[in-house]
């Protein structure tokens, strides 16, 4: 929709006001949650969703209007059973595994019949005349690149947000509610940031933001690597807020990059493809991350504080992986000038 309404030039912007609502969402989180916990059951998480979710279906109802034409494309259902055969095989099986290891039989036949369904699912769309999902648009090198940097972002940032609170109640032994209050500071730069990066984008493209938040989030993810089970809260918040500035630093030029790349329909599809690989990779992210911190508890010995630290560390290992990749990948990223000369 942002793309119909709004020309090439200020694109950058409006989808940074985006991505301000999508990464401020997971930062705030642990913030509100702790503060419900400290006070009332579980439950009342989900209860409270209620209001929301009714406000959103008002404003959808009354003001959400169509700005693009309705073409009415034929619907290949055969298609749609394998998408939701395949993305749903991958998601449960990386989500058993923090129950019943990779190497059960639950998780690797989830994980199977996932990966070999969404083989059929992919091979179909490359054929359709009409697909489902517009998969040939990877054959675009900027919007390939552009994908893959903010998967590997959105994994970064999930992957550390699942580690982060869960180490500072069990390794730092902090309250649930105080952990939310730590919490909050690095929510709120992330959202002030993710609103700047796409300005940014607007005024000097992807390449430079890109590259400058993916550094500044692997200080953040190496300050965290360096904890123990005596940092200080004042440290934590610091290493937070620096991966707060990072990563949306990066996200927001790197998804404005890859959707300024396509014309007309195809941004449709374009954002279609970011939307259920965010999804699918958060899955795997956070079950990745929950596997190394199981792993790094079970590889020292010592008090529970300490076991949780080691498993925090190996965790963050992990995102230091995916930021270092994410760098790597950025180098692909055209400059200012290259952009533009494409766009036109």
């Amino acid at each position: 929709v942002a793309m119909q309404i709004f020309p090439p030039q200020k694109l950058g912007a409006v989808l940074g006001i985006c991505a301000l609502v999508i990464m401020f969402a997971p930062a705030i989180g642990p913030t509100l949650t702790g503060l419900i916990l400290a006070k009332l059951s579980w439950r009342w998480i989900f209860w409270l969703f209620i209001p929301f979710l009714a406000l959103a279906l008002i404003f959808a109802m009354t003001s959400l209007e169509n700005v693009n034409n309705i073409t009415k494309p034929h619907v290949d259902w055969l298609s749609i059973i394998e998408s939701a055969i395949g993305f749903s095989g991958l998601v449960i099986g990386a989500s058993l595994s923090s129950r019943d290891g990779w190497l059960s039989v639950p998780v690797l036949s989830a994980l199977i019949v996932g990966v070999v369904v969404l083989g059929f699912y992919v091979h179909r769309q490359l054929h359709l005349t009409e697909p489902i999902l517009n998969l040939r648009l990877f054959k675009i090198p900027a919007f390939r690149t552009g994908a893959l940097l903010v998967m590997l972002d959105f994994g970064i940032i999930l992957s550390a947000m699942y580690l982060l609170p869960n180490y500072l109640q069990n390794g730092l032994l902090i309250p649930v509610a105080l952990t939310g209050m730590i919490m909050l500071p690095g929510g709120v730069i992330n959202a002030v940031t993710s609103a700047l990066a796409g300005r940014l984008y607007d005024n000097i493209g992807a390449r430079k933001p890109v590259m400058f938040g993916l550094v500044i989030a692997l200080i953040g993810a190496i300050m965290f690597a360096c904890t123990s089970e005596h940092s200080s809260v004042g440290y934590i918040i610091a290493a937070h807020v620096i991966l707060m500035i990072g990563c949306p630093l990066a996200m927001s030029p790197a998804q404005t990059s890859s959707l300024n790349s396509l014309n007309g329909l195809e941004s449709a599809d374009g954002s279609t493809i970011l939307n259920t690989l965010q999804q699918i990779v958060g899955a795997l992210a956070t079950a990745f991350a929950t596997s190394f911190l199981e792993l790094g508890q079970k590889n020292i010995n010592g008090t529970a504080a300490v076991k949780f630290t080691n498993g925090f560390h190996y965790g963050i290992y992990f995102t230091l992986v995916l930021v270092i990749i994410a760098l790597i990948l950025s180098f692909r990223l055209q400059d200012r000038a290259k952009e533009t000369q494409d766009i036109n």
